[in-house]
């Protein structure tokens, strides 16, 4: 039932999705993209704008539309007499309350437990530990949404691509050495595009 699928498929994510949403936007890309084809690349893509755009976690956003498209796609028509859109609500409800779970149970226990052990060495060594691995979390995010579909290729279209790789260029600089806001530069990008692409 895709209901079970949805709820493991989001609980491991929000299981082992270190490093906030944006580390956890490779596991639900290999999952929802990959695995079980709940949707394309290119509808991810535009899953990843609009979380950045709404307010709320990246992660959670991302899981929230994924439950939804995931049940409208694989019903596409009622079920049980309820309306497709209500039971694609329920997809949303069910991915959304499967990704923050893990991270409410793991929070309790380790707030009672983190202000005991926080000294400890070993409990530094795993934090030392884990700091590369958000940072190459966050690295395959970006790697795996560097694709034809969101840059086109320059045997396509030339013109299409080097706009792209201007735009991702000028964010990149623009976001780093922070003369712009991310907000500001969505939004900025987002005018461009629609302009010029």
């Amino acid at each position: 039932m895709i209901f079970v699928k949805l709820f493991y498929t989001f609980f491991m994510i929000g299981l082992f999705g270190f490093g906030g949403g944006y580390g956890m936007l490779s596991l639900i890309q290999t999952e929802v993209v990959v695995n079980h084809h709940w949707m394309t690349s290119g509808e991810f893509t535009d899953v990843v704008a609009v979380s950045q755009m709404t307010p709320g976690p990246i992660g959670i956003n991302s899981a929230t539309y994924c439950g939804y498209t995931a049940v409208h796609k694989e019903f596409e028509e009622s079920l049980a007499g309820l309306p497709l859109e209500l039971t694609s609500v329920a997809g949303s409800l069910v991915a959304t309350v499967a990704v923050v779970l893990p991270s409410l149970i793991l929070m309790i226990i380790i707030a009672r437990l983190f202000l005991k052990y926080m000294k400890t060495a070993s409990v530094q060594s795993v934090f030392k530990g884990l700091r590369p691995a958000v940072v190459g979390l966050l690295g395959a995010a970006v790697l795996l949404l560097m694709t034809e579909e969101n840059f086109s290729s320059p045997k396509e279209d030339l013109l299409h691509f080097a706009i792209s790789c201007l735009l991702f260029a000028g964010a990149f600089i623009g976001v780093w050495k922070k003369w712009i806001s991310p907000i500001k530069m969505i939004c900025l990008c987002a005018v461009i595009g629609a302009i010029l692409l």
